[in-house]
């Protein structure tokens, strides 16, 4: 499981090879998201198994066919993961499966799995980008059991990618939700129960925003910074002049105070929002104070929970099941806490971020008040 450049398609090209070579008259399959995909990439790709084996090796390849035959007897037979009929009947002592995740279902490595059952120790290497499938999931459930789990990111294989196309790939998708999963190839997984699901907030995602008539910054602070202090919750969220709620920006982390009310206040002019909200439980005065000395001119509002994290969350959760909500461009680290926050709260830490994320979008959803204006004559 490794990011895009890594080596996936040599690693399972090269196991494959290594085993038809040494093992005589044996089976093996290639099975990749299409027929297209097992050929022109796992078969004849740069990384492929035609690269990994000495040419002295292949006594036919059979192009329309899909079948490799070597001289010592043993055969390579490819599928297509979109034809999983196509496994019932055929039996192997190994198979290579490359971007599990990119299958459509998992009914082609059912049937792979049922045909593997030949010689004393057949195996699967499966080659892939991680991607939140329930098989990909299932598989990663059973690491250090019947699987055995290798990672790689695409860093680590910077001495043979181009240098300009890996600066691209860092600063266009580094630290973001896709960059984790295709660059650093984290699994991003949900929480069962989790009040938000991936592939809700997938669905309600734009790259652009209408005229915003109202656009906000809130703040969840913390009062303490030291390497166990919670993050500060820093989100910008705003609404579109077609009643939608649209977050803006997350700016969260570990700051001390001064550090925290500043990034706020950058927040709160970079974006030209109306206000700052902020929860003021355990800071009281001190918020404001803080701000106020940084911008003395911010409009503030100070709010007070006087119900627990989960009361306030439900509200704007019911705001996403209602399509009420987008995400502008992609909110990886804030997405990650939505994703594992539960009815009975979140798992590991306290949510700053979808705590300040709660606020803003309450701010935004309450019914419109009369807000003071400047008129210029």
């Amino acid at each position: 499981m490794a990011g895009r450049g890594w080596g996936k398609t040599r690693t399972g090209a090269e196991d494959l090879a290594s085993y038809v070579m040494w093992n005589e008259n044996v089976r093996a399959a290639i099975i990749a998201p299409t027929y297209a995909d097992a050929r022109d990439t796992c078969v004849e790709g740069e990384s492929g198994i035609l690269r990994a084996l000495p040419p002295t090796f292949v006594e036919k390849w059979n192009r329309s066919m899909g079948e490799i035959w070597l001289v010592n007897g043993s055969r390579i037979k490819l599928f297509s993961a979109d034809e999983p009929e196509r496994l019932r009947g055929p039996q192997h002592h190994r198979v290579w499966c490359d971007e599990l995740g990119a299958w459509d279902g998992r009914d082609a490595f059912d049937q792979m799995m049922f045909g593997l059952r030949l010689g004393d120790n057949p195996r699967v290497v499966v080659t892939t980008t991680p991607r939140n499938t329930d098989m990909l999931r299932e598989l990663f459930k059973r690491k250090d059991a019947d699987v055995h789990l290798t990672k790689g990111r695409t860093i680590e294989n910077a001495d043979n990618l181009s240098p300009h196309v890996l600066r691209q790939l860092t600063e266009r998708y580094g630290g973001t939700r896709l960059g984790r999963q295709e660059l650093d190839a984290e699994l991003l997984q949900d929480t069962e129960d989790a009040l938000w699901k991936r592939e809700e907030i997938d669905a309600l995602r734009v790259q652009s925003v209408p005229e915003l008539r109202r656009l906000i910054v809130a703040i969840d602070p913390a009062m303490s910074h030291n390497a166990s202090s919670d993050e500060t919750g820093i989100v910008a969220a705003a609404r579109g002049v077609d009643g939608l709620l649209y977050v803006l920006a997350d700016w969260s982390g570990r700051y001390a105070p001064d550090a925290w009310a500043e990034r706020a206040i950058m927040l709160y002019n970079d974006m030209r929002a109306q206000m700052i909200v902020g929860e003021v439980n355990a800071g009281g005065e001190l918020v404001e104070r803080l701000l106020r000395q940084k911008a003395p001119q911010v409009l503030f509002k100070p709010v007070r929970a006087m119900r627990n994290k989960v009361d306030r969350a439900l509200p704007i959760a019911a705001l996403y099941e209602q399509k009420r909500v987008r995400h502008v461009g992609n909110l990886g680290l804030l997405e990650d806490q939505m994703c594992k926050f539960t009815a009975h709260g979140k798992q590991d830490g306290s949510p700053d971020r979808v705590d300040a994320l709660v606020w803003a979008l309450t701010e935004l959803s309450e019914v419109s008040r009369g807000e003071p204006r400047i008129r210029m004559l």
